[in-house]
């Protein structure tokens, strides 16, 4: 069995040193491949340097078109982890998502992170997201419906692939592995990761993230579910 972890990245030079060596230190991951998504600092080389395979894109495509770049890579792997290149040292939590699939009690596994230390965002994104996975994934209630570190085995990379656009990818893999009838469990862990602020920069990620749910969320009520 082979198991890939993908990193998405995008000028995350100060944290994706400790991420990927985090994650290349647990014992069931067989490679590490962050997708370097056109950034304008260091982030591929030092990812590289410590031990990464990495996979340069020419320009900046986002999240969902970066993790379908980095699936593209590793056709070959029976499971996937996710994670964000922000997480540090945390990211050895991975192996925590990682447990309960390879146990075949689960086929999608979420991270759910402990309280931030400060506020961040005004819930408006994680409203959206959690009543569009009740409303088109079933009974299914999401406490980390926007977490991006996932752990996913062959039917769920089989179902729930390609990525949604963007910012949309988290919410549209929840409910596409709910419409296909997979076992998804959140699991809690002490993941962390740089949260963004109540400053301007925060301010226009979080609309940017709530554009692309919104646009997910209407991709998915158009495809209709096939239960």
């Amino acid at each position: 069995m082979k198991i890939v972890a993908l990193i998405p990245a995008f000028n995350e030079q100060q944290r994706i040193e400790a991420t990927v060596r985090a994650v290349a230190a647990i014992e069931t991951v067989d490679l590490v491949v962050v997708v370097d998504d056109a950034s304008s600092d260091g982030t591929a080389e030092i990812a590289e340097s410590a031990g990464a395979e990495v996979l340069r894109l020419p320009k900046n495509l986002g999240k969902g078109a970066a993790l379908d770049a980095g699936l593209a890579s590793a056709k070959d792997a029976d499971v996937i982890v996710l994670l964000d290149g922000d997480l540090g040292e945390t990211a050895a939590e991975a192996g925590v998502l990682l447990a309960p699939v390879l146990e075949d009690s689960a086929d999608m596994t979420i991270a759910g992170f402990p309280p931030a230390d400060k506020p961040g965002g005004f819930g408006l994104v994680k409203g959206l997201a959690r009543w569009g996975i009740a409303r088109l994934g079933g009974e299914f209630d999401a406490t980390a419906p926007l977490s991006g570190q996932r752990a996913l085995n062959a039917k769920a990379i089989a179902a729930c692939t390609p990525f949604a656009f963007g910012y949309g990818v988290e919410v549209a893999l929840t409910i596409r592995a709910l419409r296909a009838g997979l076992r998804v469990r959140e699991i809690p862990t002490k993941m962390r990761h740089a949260a963004t602020g109540r400053d301007v920069a925060g301010l226009v990620h979080r609309g940017r993230q709530f554009l692309h749910v919104g646009v997910a969320l209407l991709r998915i009520a158009a495809e209709g579910d096939s239960r």
